[in-house]
């Protein structure tokens, strides 16, 4: 038996290729897991991935002088605190 859907989700279609599509059935009935379950779970995790490569991509380019910060008393003033 399938849980009930979440409330606060949104519909979304998309196409995955063959082998992607047959491993995510093989994992599924395995789990005993909804689809929408695991491709969710992956992509959180694909999203956390791409925080970090983007975290250390911003870090490199304020080491390197491509890109400048904002001293923390700016932001504070730019925020009326």
């Amino acid at each position: 038996m399938q849980a009930m859907p979440e409330l606060n989700t949104k519909k979304a279609l998309f196409s995955l290729p063959p082998v992607i599509s047959n491993e995510l059935d093989a994992v599924a009935k395995e789990l005993h897991k909804r689809k929408s379950h695991i491709v969710a779970e992956a992509l959180e995790m694909y999203f956390d991935h791409l925080d970090l490569k983007l975290a250390k991509k911003r870090y490199e380019d304020v080491k390197s002088g491509k890109e400048q910060t904002i001293p923390h008393s700016e932001v504070l003033k730019e925020l009326g605190l």
